[in-house]
């Protein structure tokens, strides 16, 4: 298959091998080079982009909105336990220079490459504290065969006190993997921490399943693979080496996590 591949092109890569090595190893190793002379590459110039430093307190949730960006996902919940509703946004730029052209490649013949930052505000008086704000978890779009990551069942919440974060991962060329990540954050320790982490994957040539989820707090991870063409299923599970958990700003590019490191 052909397939325009430039920084996330790894993950089309390993997306392909996991397709033929259903049975390897637990670890979710990123294959860091390209040698398939199937795959043709066609590399994106993205342009380099100054992120704004957001305000530090705010009586909306749009007042945290620089200028030139909007206000795309909003969520309300107690992420720190006070019982007062906090926030948890989705801010992406619009900046017509991040709109790159593609006409000789795959994908759309404009290609948005307008990065996103996540940004978490704690209910205080009269409005909310900026907590947080991040531009590495949720990828910028880079690659034009890649959908973006927040479509389908991609998006950021607040659930049962925690911030939860998925990602969606679909290539129109290059690979068969259809996956779903899920980040699963409490804030702890005055800090944003990893407890949880899912993944679910699809194989479209052969109906392969695959799914792991990971328990941060116990330490325990488990993997279960199928076929969407039977209901049978195999679950193995193992316990990864004691560590200290990760912090949302540690997690750097979520389509690029290794739930085993």
């Amino acid at each position: 298959m052909l397939g325009a591949m430039v920084g996330h092109g790894s993950r089309i890569v390993a997306s392909m091998s996991r397709a033929v090595e259903p049975g390897r190893a637990m670890g979710l190793a990123i294959v860091g080079t390209i040698g398939l002379a199937a795959l043709q590459v066609h590399a994106l110039d993205s342009p380099t982009v100054d992120y704004p430093s957001l305000i530090d307190h705010s009586a909306t949730a749009e007042g945290f909105v620089p200028k030139g960006w909007s206000l795309e996902i909003q969520a309300r919940g107690d992420l720190n336990g006070d019982g007062r509703d906090d926030l948890a946004l989705v801010l992406r730029d619009h900046d017509p220079r991040n709109i790159i052209d593609n006409t000789d490649g795959l994908g759309p013949p404009r290609f948005d490459t307008n990065p996103r930052i996540l940004a978490v505000a704690f209910g205080e008086g009269d409005g909310y504290r900026l907590a947080l704000a991040n531009h590495t978890l949720i990828p910028r779009p880079d690659n034009p065969v890649l959908d973006d990551v927040l479509s389908e069942n991609g998006g950021v919440s607040i659930q049962r006190d925690t911030l939860r974060v998925r990602l969606h991962l679909f290539a129109s060329a290059g690979g068969w993997t259809t996956a779903l990540s899920t980040f699963t954050f409490r804030f702890q320790n005055d800090r944003f921490e990893l407890i949880g982490y899912d993944r679910s994957e699809v194989q479209r040539n052969t109906g392969g399943t695959m799914a792991i989820s990971v328990n941060y707090s116990t330490g325990r991870m488990s993997r279960t693979t199928g076929s969407i063409a039977h209901d049978r299923s195999k679950t193995s599970w193992r316990r990864l080496p004691k560590r200290p958990l990760l912090t949302l700003e540690q997690i750097g590019d979520g389509l690029d996590f290794d739930p085993t490191l």
